[in-house]
């Protein structure tokens, strides 16, 4: 499934009645990034630009115009043109037809004279809408063609005022289309599969990266790219909350933890599991997974439409605190621990984050009021809590340190209520080691 030309246009067609009469919004994609020598990273276009356009070519930028009623405008994309000799080497461009007969660009130019024809479509505009701050590089260009253009119109009929055009398009993409969460649901399907052959692959003394290779297996039969570095974390390393390096062996009575997912179509699934490298978890390791995943239930269950979006987390926060203080890793008052946030040695970070053609996706998580938002339908969040139990710990027993767990799950807000995306790998600890049995 892939999104259509229509799918695009429609999100110009909110851009452009949000910008008004007299405006311009210059988007840039992202630049092509060397990884070493004359090699660079595979290019991912930029995710707003390709929001607004489907184009993942680099070096191209969409420009939209409004005219005096703001009911009308004109998008054009500047792109590299045809080249045999250069596509032979790298690969087919869509090209200056391309650009309007398969992107439905209503101008198009050759990226070479941007900085050319850039200038009579900023004069007598009233205001431009760029992203104000992201890209140095891309600031000084705009300077220098607002320059041009009061040089050019003597003054007269010149943008008075810039705006940030994040801002738009940024509260855009919080909400998830039917469209865009059918796109997401696959990502999270193929990520799921490729959860569930690493809990059937698993071996003591394997390596972490031969882990991360089953999950790349997945993936890659898929067509899908991992969405972030994929964290693989035997024993203590899952303590690590970026542990990357995936270098170390899994031990024997040992958990992993695999922080995990791909990308479908440019949009992002985001999973954790936590499991025993045997196959079966030891008492102390049952009892903290436990906690943690009735934490992650809860929370789960506290995406509701109307709920501020910190709910989850408050939610989640208390169970995590009461379980530590009933298994006696803790000791005081629930409330007092809460209001300290001396639970924060071990658990430390927030319990999600928004997801979409980021995995840590764009948009407000509060208002202009600086309080936190409401979760409203089409909203995608992540569920992540954890417990981490450091090896260096010397305030509770050594049969607890060097546990680390997160169990991470995708979930929609709908009027519904919560639709969980990764429902497809088991998370219970009965249904993890049932599975992993079979195995064996």
């Amino acid at each position: 499934m892939k999104l259509s030309q229509a799918d695009f246009q429609e999100r110009r067609d909110r851009l452009a009645e949000q910008m008004g009469p007299n405006s311009i919004a210059i988007i840039a994609t992202s630049p092509e990034v060397m990884r070493n020598g004359d090699a660079d990273y595979k290019f991912r276009p930029d995710s707003s630009f390709f929001y607004l356009t489907g184009f993942a070519e680099p070096e191209a930028v969409a420009v939209i115009e409004t005219d005096e009623t703001s009911q009308n405008y004109t998008y054009s994309l500047f792109c590299r043109e045809r080249n045999r000799e250069m596509e032979i080497w790298n690969g087919y461009r869509a090209g200056i037809d391309g650009a309007i007969d398969d992107y439905d660009a209503d101008e198009a130019y050759a990226i070479d004279l941007l900085d050319e024809e850039i200038i009579a479509k900023i004069l007598n505009k009233e205001k431009v809408f760029y992203r104000i701050g992201q890209r140095a590089d891309f600031d000084a260009k705009l300077s220098a063609w607002t320059k041009k253009a009061n040089d050019a119109g003597r003054g007269f009929g010149v943008p008075t005022t810039f705006m940030q055009l994040d801002q738009i398009l940024n509260e855009m993409r919080v909400f998830k289309s039917a469209k865009e969460i059918e796109l997401m649901q696959i990502a999270s399907n193929i990520s799921a599969e490729a959860h569930t052959r690493a809990m059937q692959k698993v071996r003591p003394e394997m390596m972490e990266y031969a882990l991360e290779a089953e999950l790349n297996y997945i993936f890659g039969q898929n067509g899908c790219v991992p969405s972030y570095n994929s964290i693989v974390g035997g024993g203590e390393n899952a303590c690590i909350l970026h542990y990357v390096e995936n270098n170390k062996p899994l031990k024997d009575g040992d958990l992993v933890l695999i922080d995990a997912a791909c990308e479908y179509e440019y949009y992002a699934s985001d999973i954790t599991r936590t499991f025993p490298v045997n196959g079966k978890f030891s008492p102390e390791q049952k009892a903290l997974y436990q906690v943690v995943l009735d934490a992650q239930i809860a929370a789960i269950d506290a995406v509701q439409i109307g709920h501020s979006y910190k709910e989850p987390h408050n939610v989640a926060v208390r169970i995590l605190v009461q379980g530590l203080l009933d298994l006696g890793l803790m000791q005081g008052d629930l409330e007092q621990i809460i209001e300290s946030e001396s639970y924060r040695k071990s658990y430390m970070h927030g319990t999600g984050h928004l997801l979409g053609m980021d995995v840590h996706d764009v948009g407000a998580y509060k208002d202009e009021n600086g309080q936190w938002r409401a979760y409203e339908a089409g909203m995608v969040v992540t569920v992540e809590p954890g417990l981490y139990i450091a090896p260096d710990d010397e305030s509770v027993d050594e049969k607890w340190r060097g546990i680390g767990i997160r169990i991470e799950d995708d979930i929609v807000a709908t009027e519904n209520g919560p639709l969980i995306l990764t429902k497809n790998v088991v998370k219970s600890i009965e249904d993890i080691e049932a599975l992993m049995a079979q195995s064996k």
